[in-house]
C-alpha cells in the first residue's frame, strides 16, 4: 500500500486509505508507475441554476462551488492537469476510467488522446430509471458516458474476458445475455435509497456500476487510486474484492460519509452475514477467490 510521505492520513483501514485536500498535490505527491487502475469522477460542471425532477419534485442542478464552470479552456485545462498526473502515477499497464455526461467528458477524452493514452472503450451507462425532463424542451437525459483508456498503448493492459462474459450481470442489466460477451452499453439504475442509508452525496454512482468497472479491469492485489472520492464507492467495490483503495476529496463531509459506509461495509464481512437490504452484491455475483 503506498503512503503520502509527509501526509497524515484522513482515514486509514488495511487496504483502505482516504486522504483530505487537493487531489492534484496528493498525485504529484505519489510515486511514479505504481497505480494500477485510476477511477475518476472529476466534476461535470453543470451547476448552472438550472433545475431538474428528484423524487417527482422540481430541484436545482446546482452540486456545490466545486462544480462550476470556469469556462471552456479553464475546465479542459483543469481536466488536461489531473489527467496528466493520473499517467504519472499508472503503471505502463494501468489505465483510467473516466465517468461524465456531454458537459465534461468530450474535454476529457480529447486530454486523454493529448497525455498519450489508448482508449479502450466508451462505455455507454443506460439509467433506465432516469429523471424527466421538466422544461419539455430537450430530449431525456437517460445515459453517461464512460472513458476506459490504456496508459501505454504498447502494454497489455488487466481485462477479466471470463468474468464479463460469464458472470451473472443478466439479474441486474437486462441488455447482458447470459454467456454471450460483454456490450458496450450497460443498463444498470441510480444507486439505489439503501446505498445512501448512510447519507447521500450529489453524484453518487451505483454499487453496481463501480463493481463492474473494477472487476472488469483489475485483479485482486490492485491498487486503485480516486482522485475524486465523493462517497467512496470506487472504494467500497475494491475493497470488497481484495484490492486496494487511497481516495482524495476537498470535502470532509464526502470523506465522513465514506468512513460511514465503508465501516458498515467492513462489519457486514467480518461477522459474515447477509443483510435483508444488502449494501454489497459481490459476495454472491461470481466468486473471485
Amino acid at each position: 500500500m503506498i503512503r503520502i510521505e509527509g501526509v497524515q492520513p484522513y482515514y486509514e483501514s488495511e487496504r483502505f486509505v482516504l486522504y483530505h485536500g487537493d487531489s492534484l498535490e496528493f498525485l504529484r505527491a505519489l510515486p511514479e508507475n505504481t497505480v494500477d487502475m485510476v477511477f475518476a469522477d472529476p466534476p461535470y460542471n453543470l451547476s448552472n441554476g438550472g433545475f431538474t425532477c428528484q423524487g417527482g419534485r422540481r430541484a436545482s442542478v446546482n452540486k456545490g462551488e466545486w462544480d462550476r464552470s470556469n469556462g471552456a479552456e479553464a475546465d479542459f485545462a483543469f481536466h488536461r492537469n489531473w489527467i496528466q498526473l493520473c499517467r504519472h502515477v499508472l503503471k505502463p499497464e494501468g489505465t483510467i476510467w473516466i465517468s461524465g455526461s456531454y458537459h465534461s467528458i468530450y474535454a476529457c477524452g480529447y486530454a486523454l488522446q493529448l497525455e498519450g493514452f489508448k482508449v479502450l472503450n466508451d462505455i455507454c451507462w443506460f439509467k433506465p430509471n432516469a429523471s424527466p425532463n421538466l422544461s419539455c424542451r430537450y430530449f431525456t437525459a437517460s445515459h453517461e458516458t464512460l472513458l476506459w483508456a490504456l496508459k501505454d498503448p504498447r502494454a497489455k493492459h488487466t481485462f477479466d474476458y471470463d468474468m464479463m462474459k460469464n458472470g451473472s450481470w443478466s439479474e441486474q442489466d437486462f441488455l447482458k445475455k447470459p454467456g454471450k460477451q460483454m456490450r458496450s452499453v450497460w443498463s444498470i439504475g441510480s444507486a439505489r435509497g439503501h446505498e445512501k442509508f448512510h447519507g447521500k452525496h450529489p453524484t453518487q454512482k451505483p454499487e453496481q456500476l463501480l463493481e463492474r468497472v473494477v472487476l472488469s479491469s483489475t485483479r485482486k492485489g490492485h491498487l486503485v487510486v480516486d482522485p475524486f472520492a465523493g462517497s467512496s464507492t470506487a472504494g467500497l467495490m475494491a475493497w470488497a474484492y481484495g484490492r486496494s483503495y487511497v481516495g482524495f476529496d476537498l470535502k470532509k463531509e464526502y470523506l465522513d460519509l465514506s468512513i460511514r459506509r465503508f465501516e458498515a461495509l467492513k462489519r457486514e464481512k467480518e461477522k459474515e452475514i447477509t443483510p435483508q437490504r444488502p449494501m454489497i452484491r459481490p459476495f454472491r455475483l461470481y466468486e473471485v477467490g
